[in-house]
């Protein structure tokens, strides 16, 4: 399992948990570092002093590698940026948009920058603007996605940059892991298998739901937006595209899900929460400590890789 990206990130494993609104805080990230991956601190919209905050409360967690994720469209980005220079946070993924502008900053502290892409554009764009690696990922992933799979996007960005791939995107499993690896990756991005972790913070409604998730479970709203993001169906999700369908505009439709994953992962509202998940979700079956996760995740990939 070391590959170019464990060696770059100082970790044990080339395993990343990736960096979900609300879902990515403090305690799982500090529990998935520990394990030997590498845990991401989310920090979506949230204000920078929180963000902070949970850099803070991460280091009390772990003396391991750990690192932040940086929404770019997030109006207080580039407090954010400043923040993981100031905090000394070893490894920064970003997405929605390019953080070109962060990465000379970033590079001068010796922050490892690995930006999300959805296609081999970007990927290579990336690249020139200097960062370490990046991570493609599919449509199959939770929350807002892009319009190539993994098993088609990896291979592709693969063979166009030299710097390191992270697959991301229905990856859930060790056999996930090792597919990966075959596709060109040299490490895996998973966010959905530990969104039902027992370091999670998530509300035990959701990690339920996403337990009993079935294969066809999984949907995407936003379609004619521009703006698709995967959750798992239920009633909000069935209005939306109704909504949708009736041709009903941004604003009606961003009023509807106003706060809505908020209430699925801190409320537990699974009727009207949004449940954003992974096509992977019907794999995972339990809730499991991210020690048992990644050390199953391993030893089940070893399994694979060596046939």
């Amino acid at each position: 399992m070391n590959s170019r990206i464990s060696e770059l990130l100082g970790t044990k494993y080339p395993i990343i948990q990736g960096g979900m609104a609300w879902v990515a805080e403090y305690h799982l990230a500090a529990a998935v570092s520990n394990a030997g991956g590498l845990g991401l601190i989310g920090a979506a919209s949230a204000p920078p002093e929180i963000v902070r905050e949970q850099i803070r409360k991460a280091k009390e967690l772990t003396d391991r590698p750990f690192g932040v994720n940086v929404m770019l469209l997030n109006p207080n980005a580039e407090e954010v940026a400043q923040i993981v220079i100031e905090e000394g946070v070893k490894v920064v993924t970003t997405g929605a948009g390019s953080p070109a502008k962060f990465i000379e900053a970033w590079k001068k502290a010796g922050v490892v920058v690995i930006p999300v892409v959805a296609s081999v554009a970007m990927a290579k764009m990336m690249e020139r603007a200097g960062a370490d690696a990046v991570v493609a990922e599919g449509m199959e992933s939770g929350g807002h996605i892009g319009a190539q799979t993994t098993m088609t996007l990896v291979p592709q960005v693969a063979d166009a940059v030299s710097i390191p791939v992270i697959a991301a995107g229905g990856i859930a499993d060790g056999r996930g892991i090792a597919a990966s690896f075959m596709l060109g990756a040299e490490g895996v991005q998973m966010g959905t298998r530990f969104i039902v972790a027992e370091e999670s913070i998530v509300h035990d409604n959701y990690k339920e739901r996403v337990i009993k998730a079935k294969d066809i479970d999984s949907e995407v709203t936003g379609s004619s937006t521009g703006h698709p993001i995967r959750v798992l169906r239920n009633k909000m999700s069935r209005e939306y595209l109704k909504m949708e369908k009736e041709g009903a505009s941004f604003e009606e439709l961003e009023q509807l899900t106003l706060g809505s994953l908020r209430k699925a992962v801190m409320d537990g509202d699974v009727v009207n929460g949004s449940l954003m998940a992974g096509q992977s979700a019907g794999m995972v079956k339990r809730r499991q400590t991210c020690q048992e996760i990644i050390e199953e995740l391993v030893a089940e990939a070893d399994q694979f890789l060596a046939r």
